[in-house]
Parts: C-alpha cells; sequence; structure tokens
C-alpha cells in the first residue's frame, strides 16, 4: 500500500490598498496565478475555496480578513 504524502498548507497574508479587490484579481496579484486567463479558468472550474466553499464568481468581491484557496495553498486578504 502506498501512502501519499499531504501537500503542506501554506498561509500567506496579501496586504490591499483598497476598500476590496475581485478573485479574478486577487489570484493575479497573489502569485496564486500566472495570468487572468488561467483565473477565470480555475474560477469556473471550481478550483478556487473563498471562506472554505468553492466560489465560481470572478467578479467576487474580497474584502480584508477573507481567506482564498487554491492548491492547497491559502492566502489571507489584509489591510
Amino acid at each position: 500500500m502506498r501512502i501519499k504524502a499531504k501537500k503542506p498548507t501554506v498561509n500567506v497574508e496579501i496586504p490591499i490598498t483598497t476598500e476590496f479587490i475581485k478573485l479574478e484579481a486577487f489570484l493575479k496579484f497573489s502569485g496564486a496565478v500566472e495570468t487572468g486567463g488561467e483565473a477565470k479558468n480555475r474560477i469556473q472550474n471550481g478550483e478556487v475555496m473563498v471562506d472554505g466553499e468553492v466560489c465560481t464568481m470572478r467578479g467576487r468581491k474580497l474584502t480584508p480578513g477573507m481567506e482564498v484557496s487554491l492548491d492547497g495553498s491559502v492566502y489571507k486578504v489584509t489591510s
């Protein structure tokens, strides 16, 4: 029996200087994805979670305190 090692969760705080940031822009800004097209596809495919729930809305507004998860990494929006 093979046991797969679990990817460690990475917690990264990403400060923003505005009241909110849209999910698609946040993924690019945080470095979680390389392009806007990749962000769009990953969101639409249900690969992104916001505060523990799958989010398929590219324009979802994120405010400080919210958490975005993708590929085992957690990005926290801070001010």
